[in-house]
């Protein structure tokens, strides 16, 4: 079980390193991808591991991904909005489109 959490846990800290220092928005929402999956592969081992009988951890999992769908849908409908108004995808260009 020790392999899985330590995967998971070096792809939780890449998606937060990622997150904390990009300003490209297209790189902020891969590095929550990162974090989601890192998120599902505890889910899935865990479950693996400790319930070994019922599917709980896969249907969190997979709840999991729709949401991740969902979020990668608005993030992008949010760039080409960015990217048609500024001409750019930086996060500098966000706090503008509340007025």
């Amino acid at each position: 079980m020790l392999p899985y959490i330590a995967v998971a846990a070096v792809l939780f800290s890449l998606g937060i390193f990622g997150v904390l220092t990009r300003r490209n928005t297209i790189g902020i929402l891969m590095s929550l991808e990162l974090m989601f999956n890192a998120v599902n592969i505890n889910l899935v081992a865990f479950n693996k591991f400790v319930w070994t009988d019922a599917l709980i951890g896969q249907m969190f999992a997979m709840f999991i991904i729709v949401v991740a769908a969902a979020e990668a849908v608005v993030g992008l409908a949010i760039v080409l909005l960015l990217y048609r108004n500024w001409q750019g995808i930086n996060t500098d260009n966000i706090n503008i489109m509340k007025w």
